[in-house]
C-alpha cells in the first residue's frame, strides 16, 4: 500500500470520526427511544460544581451515547459480528439457548441501595401487618430470567446469585409475610415463563405465582381452565432485544380472559381515565406491545369490581404485577395498583383514606435492587 493510499484511509476514518460526532452535535436531540422503551439522556447544563465534581462529563459521555446518529443501526452491526464470531454475550446480555436474551444484571445487588431498599421494605410490611393483621399482608419479588433459566444459560456463564439475595429479603421481612416465588418458578423452568426478548415474565409464569398466593391466602382456586388463553400479538421485540439489535426471533404475548367474565371499573390516576377494559389494544401497534396491560407504567389505578367479595387490595408493584393483577379481580372488589416510581402523593395518607382489607407488594428482583423510590415506603 503507498503513501497516497494510507493518506486516503486516514482521512476516511477522519471523516467517519468527526463527521458523525458532529452530525449528532447537530441533529436535534432525541427525547425519546420507542425501540428502548426509554428517555434519552439530553444535553446536560453545563456548571463549575458539575464540571469540577466530574458528573459533567459522565451526563455528557451518556448523551453522546444515547444521541449518536445511527445509534440504533450501530447496535445492530455490533452484534451481528460479535454472533458470528461466536461471542456468548454483549452489553451484559446472554445469547442463550433456544433464542433467549438474558439480562445479566451485572452489578444490581451488592450495592448500599439494594442493601438499603430491604430495610425499607422490612419496615413498611411490619407497619402493615400490624394495621391490616396477619395473613393479609404479603411480599414477593420475583427473580429475573437470568436466575430461574440457568439451564439455557451459556457454558462458564457466571451470573450474581438472585438466590442469595432473595433469601436475605426473606430473612429480614417479617415471618408469614414472604411468598416464596422463586421456588414456585423453578418448578416450572421448561414451561415458557419468561419472554426471550424482553425483560418481564410471561402471563403463564405470573398464574403460577398468583395460583400459589391465592392457596397461602386461603381463596377458592381458580385453575386453568376457567380460562381463555389469547395470543394478542406474535410480533414482539422487547427491551432486551432493542439493547443489542440485529436479528431475533419475535415473541408472543397471551392474556388470560376468565370464561366467567365480571364486570369492572378502572379509574387512571384520579379520574384522569375511566374503563372497563383491563387491556389497552392501541398498544399492540406500537413497539411497547407489553403495554396491552393497563397502558403501561401508571402512578396509580383502582378498580371496582362485581365479584361479591368483601376483601379489598393494595398493591405496591413494578411493571412485573401488570400481566399479575387481573388473576385478582376474582378474588377483590378493589383492586387499587400504586407505583412509587412515579406517584407523587404520600403513601400513608393514601392508605388511610382507603378501607384496604390486604396489602400485596410485587417487585421484579432487579427491579427492587435498582428502585431509589422505595426509601417511599418509609414515610
Amino acid at each position: 500500500m503507498n503513501k497516497k493510499q494510507n493518506w486516503f484511509l486516514i482521512i476516511i476514518f477522519l471523516i467517519m470520526i468527526f463527521g458523525m460526532t458532529g452530525a449528532t452535535l447537530l441533529k436535534p436531540a432525541s427525547e425519546f427511544s420507542e425501540k428502548e422503551n426509554r428517555a434519552l439522556q439530553q444535553k446536560p447544563e453545563l456548571s463549575a460544581e458539575a464540571v469540577f465534581g466530574g458528573q459533567y462529563a459522565k451526563d455528557y459521555e451518556k448523551y453522546l451515547t444515547d444521541q449518536f446518529i445511527g445509534r440504533d443501526s450501530w447496535i445492530s452491526v455490533k452484534t451481528a459480528i460479535e454472533r458470528a464470531s461466536l461471542k456468548q454475550e454483549s452489553n451484559d446480555i446472554y445469547f442463550a439457548e433456544d433464542g433467549y436474551l438474558i439480562e445479566k444484571h451485572t452489578g444490581s445487588f451488592d450495592t448500599p441501595l439494594a442493601e438499603s431498599n430491604i430495610g425499607h421494605l422490612s419496615s413498611f410490611l411490619e407497619k402493615a401487618e400490624s394495621r391490616y393483621g396477619k395473613g393479609h399482608v404479603t411480599a414477593t419479588v420475583v427473580p429475573n430470567a437470568v436466575d430461574i433459566l440457568k439451564d439455557k444459560l451459556p457454558p462458564f456463564a457466571s451470573p450474581y446469585d438472585e438466590g442469595e439475595y432473595l433469601k436475605k429479603i426473606e430473612k429480614s421481612v417479617p415471618e408469614g409475610t414472604w411468598l416464596d416465588s422463586r421456588s414456585v418458578l423453578m418448578e416450572h423452568s421448561d414451561e415458557e415463563i419468561y419472554y426471550k426478548t424482553d425483560h418481564h415474565w410471561k402471563t403463564l409464569g405470573a398464574w403460577y405465582v398468583y395460583e400459589a398466593w391465592a392457596k397461602q391466602a386461603g381463596f377458592a382456586s381458580q385453575s386453568m381452565q376457567d380460562f381463555d388463553i389469547v395470543t394478542v400479538s406474535d410480533e414482539f421485540l422487547g427491551t432486551i432485544e432493542s439493547k443489542v439489535g440485529g436479528k431475533t426471533a419475535k415473541d408472543s404475548i397471551q392474556i388470560f380472559k376468565p370464561k366467567q367474565q365480571l364486570k369492572y371499573q378502572l379509574d387512571y390516576n384520579r379520574g384522569m381515565k375511566v374503563t372497563d377494559s383491563i387491556y389497552d389494544e392501541e398498544a399492540l401497534k406500537t413497539k411497547d406491545k407489553y403495554s396491552i396491560f393497563f397502558g403501561g407504567n401508571q402512578p396509580v389505578v383502582q378498580a371496582r369490581i362485581e365479584n361479591g367479595s368483601s376483601r379489598k387490595l393494595l398493591v405496591i408493584k413494578d411493571s412485573y404485577a401488570h400481566c399479575f393483577l387481573p388473576f385478582a379481580f376474582h378474588d377483590f372488589s378493589e383492586v387499587d395498583f400504586v407505583d412509587l416510581r412515579y406517584f407523587n402523593e404520600s403513601l400513608a395518607e393514601f392508605m388511610e383514606s382507603q378501607d384496604y382489607t390486604d396489602v400485596l407488594f410485587l417487585y421484579n428482583a432487579s427491579g427492587f435492587a435498582e428502585d431509589p423510590s422505595l426509601i417511599r415506603l418509609e414515610n
